[in-house]
Parts: structure tokens; C-alpha cells; sequence
């Protein structure tokens, strides 16, 4: 299958005025690194980068860089930056890959039907991973790791070890394998409100009264002992 193509620039004046300007033009601000030659300052379209961003491999995936007046070489986006409130594209960090050597990447994680324990038994599948990590050469990075749940009872999980039979001998798996991906979880309990629970429990508030006859004077007098008569 044919890589996609980014057509850059180069870029010779740096600094936030020169960035503005670049933008202001309908391109963003790019530097390209990695893999033998030196860093290098470039203009790209964002729409081509979003769309690489936005493909189903993702940040993976590798394209190829064709630099205008410069060296073109296969890259893959390392970081992008966005605007904070609109989210338009400010700059993004490119990578060179040499297509002969081995990279690591984190790769999503997507499972695949419905888990019997969840289907006959109440049960609910929690994800406890969303991505792992793996090793191979650039043009073996699979898009997705599937993981399917079918067979899954109450109780049953899956560990990072049970995918690498899927992957086959050009994917290694990175890792702990003994993490957990996924399992089936029986619902929790709601707990009882605490308010209903002290309120059952509680004992009938005892207001205790003086004796009969025992009113304002009474406390008046009460009050009164002790104190010494005054001329």
C-alpha cells in the first residue's frame, strides 16, 4: 500500500513573529529530525498533517516527506501542539525512520464482541490497558491490537503475554506480561445512604426536664446560690 505524501518547506526564520507569519499564510511550523542528517526547519500544510493524524494508524503512521529544495526521507509525527480553546494546529515535531531499523511505538488496543459473562451473567468488562507498547520495523506496525472477549466469564481476564500469539513473530510485545488488559467484574453493590442507615439506628433524642413547679424562678434560683447579698 502507497505511504502518504506531506510536501514541506523549509523555513529559515525562527521565533514567534516569524511562526505567526507562517501560520497567517495557512501553513504551521514543523521541525524534522532523526535518523542521520541534522535538525531541520520547515512549513507544512496542516491539513495533510490532520490527516495523517486523523487515519486509523494514527501517530504511526509512517508517510513520506517530500522537502521542497531538500532531502526527502519516510517520517512519522512524534508531537503535535494545538491552540487551546479552537484546537487549530501550532506546530508539530517530525521524526525521520530509517525503514531498516526497528522502532517501539505504543499501539491502541481495541476488543472485539461481547463477553459471555457479561451476556448471561451480569457481569461488566472493564479495560484496564488502552494501548501497548511493541517493537518491529516501520512497515510491520499494526494499526490495532485486537482483543477478543467472547469467551470471557465472571471472573476471567486477559493478560499482555495471550496477545503476542495474535501478533505473530514480527511484532514484539513490550511490557509486563503478566499486566492485565481487560476483565469481567461483577456490578458493585450501592451502598445504602448513610443518612437512611443513621436514621435507622439512631436513638430518640431524651429532652430532660426539671421537676414540677421548676420554671424561671426556678432556674433564677438555681443560678443564685452562691451569690452574695449586697447592702
Amino acid at each position: 500500500m502507497a505511504r502518504p505524501v506531506i510536501e514541506a518547506e523549509l523555513r529559515s526564520e525562527k521565533g514567534k513573529n516569524a511562526a505567526r507569519r507562517v501560520r497567517a499564510a495557512g501553513r504551521v511550523p514543523a521541525v524534522l529530525y532523526g535518523a542521520g542528517p541534522e535538525t531541520v526547519s520547515l512549513t507544512v500544510d496542516p491539513k495533510r498533517v490532520l490527516a495523517v493524524l486523523h487515519s486509523e494508524s494514527g501517530r504511526n503512521t509512517i508517510f513520506d516527506l517530500n522537502v521542497k529544495d531538500g532531502a526527502s526521507a519516510p517520517a512519522m509525527v512524534v508531537e503535535s501542539q494545538y491552540e487551546p480553546i479552537k484546537s487549530k494546529l501550532l506546530h508539530v515535531d517530525l521524526k525521520r525512520i530509517a525503514m531498516d531499523k526497528k522502532l517501539k511505538v505504543s499501539v491502541p488496543i481495541m476488543t472485539t464482541g461481547e463477553p459471555k459473562g457479561v451476556k448471561t451473567q451480569g457481569g461488566i468488562l472493564e479495560i484496564v490497558m488502552r494501548q501497548v507498547e511493541v517493537e518491529c520495523l516501520p512497515s510491520d506496525i499494526p494499526d490495532h491490537v485486537s482483543v477478543p472477549v467472547d469467551e470471557l466469564l465472571l471472573g476471567d481476564l486477559v493478560r499482555v503475554a495471550e496477545l503476542q500469539k495474535g501478533l505473530g513473530d514480527k511484532v514484539l510485545l513490550l511490557g509486563d506480561p503478566n499486566a492485565v488488559i481487560c476483565h469481567v467484574i461483577a456490578p458493585k453493590e450501592e451502598a445504602a445512604p448513610v443518612a437512611e442507615a443513621a436514621a435507622a439506628t439512631a436513638e430518640p433524642e431524651v429532652i430532660k426536664k426539671g421537676k414540677a413547679g421548676e420554671g424561671e424562678e426556678g432556674a433564677e434560683a438555681a443560678g443564685g446560690k452562691g451569690e452574695k447579698k449586697k447592702d
